[in-house]
């Protein structure tokens, strides 16, 4: 959230960002107080009826008071990451957006199992106009018709469940008539939703603390129980090598809360045990990449710090706000205490490429992060103290290019 700060003149700089979405319409003080200004046009075809932070008025209230005034329009949240959009007719949800990369509808299929990282990069190169990933995937026969609807409904309910453990950030509802292809309708009511919402958050924390981190290693003990249920026996059968919670649930074809649930009984049950990830280096030219980066990484991190004390909250903002396919290589990614990325869970957003597009891919995604922090370097230091960071990322992006073209 940008903090602006109004000068001895009165005058209020707005980042360039809003300005662009503003334009240059004039705008009324709807409200203000010691605490807030709220700006708008009170005349516009699409009005905005409310906006806010969430706090004490949390999401569950914002889709209980869109659904017992039966308001028809849109309800957008800022939340730190990306944002999210619900759509409402008559007060109930009909479609659901999201600027969120493991919110993306190929990364949902993908999720689902339904397709391979390699076919779904191969789409997304290919979609051009108003053309859909999705329909993009049906027309290369990667999905089924029906696989791309199921998994539709299956990412606006992931959207909107995954919006209540959302306890910061902005948002507003504007009032406005929906375009009828928006109108997905979910199989839920959205008084429905909203129990179903609250219930999984307490249930996602219970299942948490014996799972531990969906980036773990399920791991199967000696144990035998007699009797299991058809979906555990299920799950179970797919635990054999090293895999992530996460990989596992993409092998048996599950969402990610039905697939928590399940786990989370077979380990109550005793039949599996949960295991840290390993903490070994990554190897092979990936690692030799990461490593290269990650030296580069605390290096301007380590400069950076002192001059910009929110260094870290602005890489932050660059990792949410990169272009794919980089935000898919560093989706879930945040900086370390040194500045430098979790070499394990980036590779492991690799999984389903050729080895040849996974070095490539990383090594563009990170030279993409490193150019950005470049950017802050030349804003934040004087010239003659940015030339050596400068020319080390020239130095470590040619080499890493000489080791991707051997590759």
């Amino acid at each position: 959230m940008a903090k602006l700060k109004i000068d001895s003149t009165g005058q209020l700089q707005l980042p360039l960002a809003i300005r662009h979405q503003l334009g240059s319409g004039a705008l009324t003080a709807i409200s203000h107080s010691s605490g807030h200004l709220l700006l708008g046009r009170a005349d516009s075809e699409n009005p905005v009826q409310l906006s806010g932070c969430l706090g004490e008025l949390a999401v569950p209230d914002l889709l209980s008071f869109c659904n017992m005034f039966r308001k028809t329009g849109i309800l957008h949240f800022e939340l730190d990451g990306g944002s999210k959009s619900l759509y409402f007719q008559q007060g109930e949800i009909v479609s659901a957006a999201s600027t969120f990369a493991s919110e993306d509808i190929g990364e949902i299929l993908f999720s689902l199992g339904k397709v391979e990282r390699e076919e779904l990069q191969r789409a997304r190169k290919a979609v051009r106009g108003k053309t859909t990933l999705g329909k993009k995937l049906v027309d290369r026969g990667a999905v089924t018709p029906k696989d791309l609807w199921l998994a539709t409904r299956n990412q606006a309910e992931t959207i909107v469940y995954n919006l209540f453990a959302a306890h910061a950030g902005g948002f507003y509802f504007q009032s406005r008539t929906l375009d009828h292809e928006q109108l997905l309708r979910l199989s839920m009511s959205t008084q429905n939703m909203i129990m179903e919402g609250l219930r999984r958050l307490d249930e996602k924390a219970l299942f948490m603390r014996r799972i531990l981190s969906l980036d773990y290693f399920p791991l199967p003990t000696d144990k035998v129980v007699p009797d299991l249920e058809q979906a555990e026996a299920r799950l179970l059968g797919f635990v054999q090598g090293l895999q992530s919670v996460r990989e596992l649930f993409r092998n048996a074809g599950l969402r990610e809360f039905d697939g928590m649930r399940i786990l989370y009984a077979l380990i109550e049950k005793g039949l599996i045990r949960m295991e840290d990830a390993p903490a070994s280096e990554v190897s092979g030219d990936l690692g030799k990449i990461l490593t290269i980066y990650n030296s580069l990484l605390n290096a301007i991190y380590a400069r950076m710090t002192i001059p910009r004390p929110d260094f870290a909250q602005d890489v932050a903002g660059f990792l949410t706000d990169l272009p794919q396919p980089y935000s898919f290589v560093l989706r879930d990614v945040e900086l370390l205490a040194d500045g430098t990325l979790d070499g394990h869970r980036v590779v492991a957003n690799l999984v389903g490429l050729e080895e040849g597009d996974r070095t490539k891919l990383l090594a563009d995604s990170l030279c993409e992060l490193v150019f950005m922090e470049t950017m802050l370097v030349r804003q934040e230091l004087e010239a003659e103290q940015a030339q050596p960071l400068i020319a080390r990322v020239q130095e470590i992006t040619t080499r890493v290019r000489d080791l991707v073209g051997r590759s």
